[in-house]
């Protein structure tokens, strides 16, 4: 199987390019990208606070609240922006008091409209059997190009 971006399963997810052209400074690109997400996502979504983690070891947490971490993860020039449920001991520990699981899913399920539109560019349309992903921007893009 053929190697693709990663990004937590089961999450909302974005993508975009990182690399738009030739001259272009890859590590800046990202450094740009990640604030942009974190500015963002936490205007949009004020419970968001800052946070510096990781899951597994591909996809990085840049944002936290009760419910959802908020990432970034690329891969060869294209990075998912993702928006998934929280899976570390502490949500959990808290679930088993007061559960959370529910909340959290009627969460995503409120904001994930928002948060495509907010950071979509490019929309995944399929796999080949390889695992190569195929894209294509996304209506709001195109909509604005033209």
């Amino acid at each position: 199987m053929g190697r693709s971006v990663s990004y937590p399963t089961g999450s909302v997810v974005t993508f975009r390019l990182l690399d738009e052209g030739e001259d272009e400074d890859i590590d800046w690109a990202y450094e740009c990208l990640v604030d942009e997400i974190i500015d963002t996502a936490k205007a949009a979504f004020p419970s968001f606070e800052r946070f510096d983690g990781w899951r597994d070891r591909e996809d990085r947490i840049l944002l936290r609240n009760a419910f959802a971490d908020c990432g970034i993860s690329t891969y060869c020039g294209l990075a998912a922006i993702w928006l998934a449920e929280r899976d570390d001991a502490r949500y959990w520990e808290a679930d088993f008091y007061n559960p959370r699981t529910a909340r959290a899913r009627h969460w995503l399920g409120q904001v994930s409209d928002r948060f495509i539109e907010l950071f979509g560019e490019l929309r995944m349309v399929g796999r080949f059997s390889n695992g190569e992903a195929i894209f294509e921007r996304s209506r709001s893009t195109r909509d604005t190009e033209s």
